[in-house]
C-alpha cells in the first residue's frame, strides 16, 4: 500500500465544543505513543473519511502534525452510524524500527469445494490474528484460500496460513480459523457469507463528548 498521509492540527477544544468543530469541517481525535504525549488534534473530515475506511488495523499511516511527520496505526474509529461519518479517531504513534503488536484482518477468497459436494456450511472462528513485526512488515491483511475445504471436516488452521517474512504470529498456531461442516453451532461460529471482511479497528457509535 502506497504511503498514506492525513495532515492534522494541534486541538485546544474539547468536550462539548468539540461539536463547533464538527459543524466545521473537521474531525477531533488524538495521537499517543512511541515518543509523544497524547495529543488531542483536527483532522479534515472529509478528507479522514474516504481514507479511514481504506485502514486496517494494520495499517501504516502518517500523520503529518502541523510539519512534523509521526508514523502511526489506528487504534479507534468512532462513527454516527445514523448520518454516516467520523465523530473521533484514535491514532497510536510507533517507531519503525522498533516491533510491535497488533492484529491483521483474515481475507477469504475462493469457494470451497465441499459446499457443492457435500452441502457443508463454512464456519468462521476468527476474523483477525495477532501478530508481532516491525510495521513497515505488517500486512494490509493475510489471505485465506476457501477452495482447500473439500470435503466435511476439512479446516484451515493458524498454522497453515500464508505468513509473509519478518511477522511472527502470536495467535495458537492450532486454532481453527474456518471448517466446512455438516452442523452450525450460531452459539460459537459465525456463518462466512463471501465477500464481507471483519472491520478490525474498534468502531463505535455516535459520541458527542471528546
Amino acid at each position: 500500500m502506497e504511503k498514506v498521509v492525513l495532515k492534522a492540527t494541534k486541538r485546544t477544544v474539547t468536550g462539548k465544543q468539540v461539536q463547533q468543530l464538527r459543524r466545521q469541517g473537521r474531525l477531533p481525535g488524538v495521537v499517543y505513543g512511541h515518543n509523544i504525549e497524547p495529543t488531542p488534534i483536527s483532522l479534515d473530515a472529509h478528507e479522514a473519511g474516504l481514507t479511514l475506511p481504506k485502514l486496517t488495523s494494520s495499517s501504516i499511516v502518517t500523520i503529518d502534525l502541523e510539519g512534523k511527520e509521526i508514523p502511526a496505526l489506528v487504534r479507534e474509529k468512532q462513527k454516527n452510524f445514523i448520518k454516516n461519518f467520523f465523530t473521533h479517531v484514535d491514532f497510536q504513534a510507533v517507531s519503525l524500527t522498533e516491533t510491535i503488536r497488533t492484529y491483521v484482518s483474515l481475507h477469504f477468497f475462493g469457494t470451497a469445494p465441499a459446499i457443492k459436494e457435500f452441502q457443508a456450511a463454512i464456519v468462521t472462528s476468527m476474523g483477525e490474528i495477532e501478530v508481532e513485526a516491525l510495521p513497515n512488515d505488517l500486512p494490509e491483511r493475510i489471505e485465506v484460500d476457501l477452495s482447500k475445504l473439500a470435503a466435511l471436516g476439512d479446516a484451515v488452521h493458524v498454522k497453515d496460513l500464508p505468513i509473509p517474512a519478518g511477522v511472527e504470529v502470536l495467535t495458537d498456531g492450532d486454532e481453527v480459523v474456518v471448517v466446512a461442516t455438516g452442523t452450525k453451532d450460531e452459539a460459537e461460529a459465525t456463518e462466512f457469507v463471501e465477500g464481507i471482511e471483519p472491520e478490525l479497528s474498534v468502531e463505535r457509535g455516535k459520541k458527542e463528548e471528546d
